[in-house]
């Protein structure tokens, strides 16, 4: 089993080549869980909605209104779009929200990637994964797409959690053979903007002792690796989900960064 984190960034798929992988994937036999981020679409929304919002450490202040609007846009607008696509190609496929599905639950996240304390609002950290209606998508033969949307602890209300942090978690609930993370960076880099320190291979534990050094977006992405491998995923592969090439090499276990025990 495959889980695939399809980011806000490289969600471009005009061509339908991600389509294709997907359908390709599953045709050799593969088991496919599909995690969606949406970000960018979010900050248009909000914008249009003349809502302001801010990022910190790579994680967004959330207030209820703009809660609203992230389970509106990717649980009502992208998650069925990319279904869409998968079902133009011949994939089953459903849009599944995280929160409403109660299959996401998450508590307030009240620090960054670094250990600095934070007050992000509704932004959430998960704290259990319920598989159960993946699962009987899955054995239905349909390939599920997940909105990293929360409900709380006691399963009321919803909490806004960074669509990496829920694959990492889904991934991990289910005990995948690889996550694979798509960004619109070729991996993980020891010093970034320098393309020459891309890292090919790391174990989770040296990559932990770095992990204070990322900032960014790139910061979740790094505490994704780390949870979805302690919640018990095989691997983690971070690739540049813009290039069409990349995304096919990594479903065959090749190219990005490989993150493993």
């Amino acid at each position: 089993m495959i889980v695939i984190k399809y980011g806000g960034h490289a969600m471009s798929d005009e061509n339908g080549n991600f389509a294709r992988a997907i359908s390709n994937a599953l045709e050799n036999g593969i088991t496919l869980v599909i995690v969606h981020g949406g970000g960018p679409q979010v900050d248009i929304a909000l914008k249009s909605d003349g809502i302001p919002t801010e990022l910190v450490g790579g994680f967004r202040i959330t207030t209820p209104e703009i809660l609203e609007v992230v389970e509106r846009v990717l649980s009502g607008e992208v998650g069925p779009a990319v279904a869409a696509s998968l079902k133009l190609v011949g994939v089953k496929a459903q849009a599944v929200s995280g929160m409403k599905s109660k299959t996401l639950f998450a508590k307030k996240l009240r620090k960054l990637v670094d250990g600095t304390p934070a007050d992000l609002g509704l932004a959430g950290e998960i704290v259990r994964v319920d598989t159960s209606f993946i699962n009987s998508l899955l054995k239905d033969g349909i390939t599920p797409v997940v909105s990293p949307t929360a409900s709380n602890e006691n399963g009321e209300g919803g909490l806004n959690v960074n669509g990496d942090i829920s694959a990492a978690a889904i991934a991990g609930a289910l005990g995948a053979n690889s996550l694979i993370i798509m960004t619109d960076v070729e991996g993980i880099y020891r010093s970034w903007p320098d393309k020459n320190s891309l890292i090919s291979e790391i174990s989770a534990a040296e990559l932990e002792s770095m992990k204070a050094t990322f900032e960014k977006g790139m910061a979740p992405k790094v505490k994704a690796c780390l949870d979805a491998i302690a919640g018990g995923a095989k691997a983690v592969r971070i690739i540049d989900g813009t290039n069409p090439d990349a995304f096919s090499r990594a479903l065959s276990g090749v190219g990005g960064t490989l993150v493993t025990k």
